[in-house]
């Protein structure tokens, strides 16, 4: 289906675009790192570098669409605490300065979860799989 498709184009590009960032805004990114989490810096690079991965697999590795989604779908949930962070800290960064800006990005979360399963057929995958298994 070419929505799909072009679901996953958008979200490789989005993790592309936002990968390279954490090596050009460090400190944008930086700001949204818990304060409790060590290595706040480190952090940062990791999740680029792990962004650019996925934003790559999700393009060149199509046989494992389905475990890219689900891979994709995790990170998001792991940076989730992130993005609650600056809101609860009221965090200035990327242009979020209100509360109700920060707040409002929250609820993109898990849209972000909602279309890596989508496009990538996850979700379906592991419907039809449990179908067959039960």
């Amino acid at each position: 289906m070419w929505f799909q498709l072009a679901g996953r184009l958008v979200l490789a590009a989005v993790l592309l675009i936002a990968g390279i960032g954490h090596f050009r805004d460090t400190q944008e990114f930086t700001a949204q790192v818990p304060p409790w989490a060590p290595a706040p810096e480190f952090i940062v690079y990791a999740s680029g570098v792990v962004e650019i991965l996925l934003g790559l697999a999700l393009i060149a590795l199509p046989k494992y669409r389905v475990v890219v989604g689900w891979l994709i779908a995790g990170f998001f949930v792991i940076i989730f605490p992130g993005n609650i962070s600056q809101f609860i800290t009221q965090t200035d960064a990327f242009g979020l300065d209100t509360d109700a800006a920060r707040f409002i990005r929250l609820l993109f979360q898990p849209l972000l979860v909602v279309l890596a399963l989508w496009s990538t057929g996850a979700w379906s995958a592991f419907r039809n799989r449990k179908k067959a298994s039960g």
